[in-house]
């Protein structure tokens, strides 16, 4: 990891990413450089992956897997330290945890397309993961990630995620922290939950369990926050039945935003 003097966050440098096959191929709207070989996250490709950490579902039938990553960003245990090389340059050790969360059998699926059984199941290892990285020595915040398309960085089109676990907290994660002391009406997201539902205006679902809204401040197209409903300080703190609820949104969430980008595309092509 090296360090960026000019906002004091941290850079991962994955040397051995250059040997994926497709970082340096031409952009097309193909995500696999070579469609004809199999798909190592497909049922009866499960050799062509490292042996999964965990699997979900009968033998055979398995519903979520997670498997290590092949060209991790964190990996190993060495202890956090800091080192300089010069008067600007300061780098520490990647160690940590990079796992692969490969959430459909299918090949086509998405999180958008996923039943309530199987967002209960992916919330649940998710949920599983993040415990088991909290007892890690070393590991002090797991992320879990989708990049969906090529576009985004995926290198499969085989529905699947990504979890980091990882030796220090992200920048924007202490920023958001440091937030949260600097506000004095209680909790800034209960707060907001609030506020969003008696202006209504930005409010996409609303429910017993979750809250989705634009937020006031999106910084983006599309951009929506899903917000629990029960105040909880981890993901790991919350029941079967919030989680459950959480990934339920998650899915409808990605659902309304697919459906507002095809409206808008018809809107655009008829004008």
């Amino acid at each position: 990891m090296r360090l960026n003097p000019l906002n004091g966050r941290w850079v991962t440098i994955v040397v051995d990413r250059s040997l994926r096959p497709t970082d340096f191929a031409p952009r097309t709207a193909q995500v696999e450089s070579d469609p004809q070989r199999p798909c190592p996250f497909c049922p009866g490709h499960e050799e062509d992956s490292p042996p999964a950490i965990e699997t979900t579902g009968a033998a055979g039938e398995w519903r979520v897997r997670v498997v290590p990553n092949r060209y991790p960003a964190f990996d190993g245990d060495e202890p956090f330290s800091v080192r300089t090389i010069g008067p600007v340059h300061t780098l520490a050790e990647a160690s940590g945890i990079h796992e692969v969360l490969v959430y459909s059998r299918e090949h086509d699926a998405s999180l958008a397309t996923a039943t309530d059984d199987d967002l209960a199941s992916i919330m649940s290892v998710l949920r599983r993961r993040m415990i088991d990285h909290a007892n890690t020595p070393g590991i002090r915040y797991t992320q879990a990630i989708v990049n969906h398309g090529r576009e985004s960085g995926a290198s499969l089109s085989h529905p699947h995620g990504q979890l980091l676990g990882m030796p220090f907290v992200p920048g924007e994660l202490l920023d958001e922290e440091r937030a949260f002391g600097r506000f004095h009406g209680g909790c800034i997201l209960c707060a907001t939950v609030e506020s969003e539902l008696a202006d209504a205006s930005r409010i996409v679902i609303a429910d017993d369990d979750c809250v989705v809204v634009s937020p006031f401040w999106a910084g983006s197209s599309y951009e929506l926050l899903v917000i629990p409903r029960r105040h909880s300080v981890h993901l790991q703190d919350d029941s079967d039945e919030t989680l459950a609820g959480v990934g339920r949104r998650l899915r409808d969430a990605l659902k309304a935003k697919l459906s507002f980008v095809v409206w808008f595309a018809i809107l655009r092509s008829a004008a």
